[in-house]
């Protein structure tokens, strides 16, 4: 019994650090192109940035990323929002991320977390993993799982900053 109160206080203190505002960690990864990005340093000129957790091997994910991709230069136009979509393809599965990318001609960003360093900092346990930070960089919304249409959820949360 001790022990699942201590879960679920973990639990609580984890998605209220989530919800509340947390800023993006720190985290060294590498861009299509093989040049280093820090994580803490993503910005959008103070409109806010959609951060999506997938994988080549995820139908879903795929299926998010398709979905947002189709409405992308909408949201644009709408929002002036920006995508950033995080490959957690391991060393052995990371070299069919850029042909998947090219291929999909998807207008993200894309970064590869091939070790999970930045998964694991924002404690992402399943992809796809959304995350909406707003203009200061503060996580306001995560969203896990995809399921048709959540892309529009997702715009509203966009929509409400």
């Amino acid at each position: 019994m001790k022990n699942l109160v201590f879960s679920l206080l973990a639990l609580f203190l984890l998605s209220a650090s989530m919800e509340g505002g947390s800023k993006i960690p720190s985290v060294k990864l590498k861009d299509l192109d093989g040049n280093s990005v820090n994580t803490a340093e993503l910005s959008n000129d103070g409109k806010p940035m959609v951060i999506s957790f997938w994988a080549t091997w995820c139908a879903p994910c795929k299926k998010e990323l398709n979905a947002i991709h189709e409405v992308y230069e909408d949201w644009q136009d709408e929002t002036g929002v920006k995508v950033i979509a995080v490959s957690i393809d391991d060393a052995r599965s990371a070299t069919r991320v850029k042909p998947y990318v090219d291929a999909q001609g998807w207008d993200f960003e894309v970064l590869m977390d091939t070790n999970g360093d930045f998964k694991r900092s924002l404690n992402v346990n399943n992809v796809p993993q959304t995350f909406l930070i707003d203009g200061s960089g503060e996580i306001v919304w995560t969203h896990s799982g995809y399921s048709p249409g959540d892309e529009y959820e997702l715009l509203e949360e966009i929509e409400k900053l």
